[in-house]
């Protein structure tokens, strides 16, 4: 068992996984690149930018240098994805041993390569164990120790083992899986349409509009996961239809709150000013759609949320434009 751990990224989703790491009994350190939130912690055990209303175990130390964290044996990678990159060549300047193992938390895509956050980790370190971890996870609700079910994935059952082990606590329970790609994929796309049902949200519809996008959502995701060499069976799982129904219908989520200040009027600049933490769905939607066109995967809900966030298209009119595409079998 760990007996120290790492966080990289000191956000509403990396300070509550902290929490989870040290009522495990693991010492945590929380980097971030911010002195007044580093502070915050260390002085007050709180996170007031992103989580006001929790109290930080003391097992949780922060720090903007990231020499500090190179000799934990386990690294969490929770920033955003456009970020990530940044993030993980100042890791491998720092040195790393190859025994470390490193989490993906981070539910995005390199916007350089068009990378999965996996593949991205193992561009700087091809030789350290990898894992990802997923599934129907808001900060606010696992911050406060909320019951929360989550997927650990590695291609290595043993390593996923190794930090199944880490995540298990009375109120965290995790399951594990062999499917890097369909966890990451699954975390990637429902970002998307979580902002297309926020914009039925903000439209002012009901609950079929939203059960039907949710339904069709998971379809398209299944799609395109199993060309990317997913497994089918992955996006019926946590990481898949659980992330998917949390991201698409709860308060906390971001990509929600987008989409109903898009569907209500607002553009996309007066939604993203208005935020005070990511919406991965944003770039992710762009890298969804090329993802896609790639692959030659038909994916008309990705289509639609792409035309609405980067080339204005009134969400009314991707509605009405999905509603009178061609008829088709529904297990097309």
């Amino acid at each position: 068992m760990f007996t120290h751990a790492a966080v990289l990224g000191a956000g509403s989703w990396g300070t509550a996984l902290s929490v989870a790491l040290a009522d495990r009994g693991l010492a945590v350190s929380l980097y971030g690149n911010e002195p007044s939130i580093r502070d915050d912690i260390n002085a007050n055990h709180r996170n007031s930018r992103y989580l006001p209303e929790v109290d930080l175990p003391p097992a949780i130390h922060a720090t903007t240098d990231i020499a500090d964290v190179k000799d934990t044996p386990l690294i969490l990678l929770v920033v955003p994805s456009q970020v990530a990159r940044i993030v993980l060549t100042q890791l491998h300047g720092a040195g790393l041993p190859a025994s470390t193992i490193l989490v993906n938390c981070t539910k995005g895509i390199d916007p350089g390569s068009g990378k999965l956050m996996h593949e991205l980790i193992e561009e700087f370190f091809p030789e350290n164990p990898i894992a990802v971890l997923s599934g129907p996870s808001h900060a606010e609700e696992v911050a406060k120790r909320i019951a929360t079910l989550v997927t650990v994935g590695a291609t290595d059952p043993d390593i996923a083992t190794l930090v199944q082990e880490v995540f298990t606590l009375p109120w965290f329970r995790t399951y594990t899986s062999t499917d890097v790609v369909g966890i990451e994929l699954g975390g990637v796309v429902k970002n998307v349409f979580a902002i297309a049902a926020g914009c039925i949200d903000g439209l002012g519809l009901g609950d079929n509009a939203k059960a039907a996008m949710v339904t069709r959502a998971l379809a398209e995701m299944t799609r395109l996961g199993v060309a990317l060499g997913a497994k089918e069976e992955t996006f019926r799982g946590l990481s898949g239809i659980g992330d998917l129904i949390v991201t698409c219908y709860s308060e906390h989520s971001r990509n929600n709150r987008v989409g109903r200040m898009l569907g209500s009027g607002k553009t996309l600049d007066e939604a993203i000013a208005a935020m005070s933490q990511v919406a991965e769905g944003v770039p992710n939607a762009k890298n969804a759609h090329e993802l896609a066109r790639k692959l030659g995967v038909r994916t008309p809900l990705i289509d639609q949320a792409y035309e609405v966030l980067f080339h204005q298209k009134p969400p009314a009119k991707a509605l009405r434009e999905l509603l009178e595409r061609e008829q088709r079998p529904e297990a097309d």
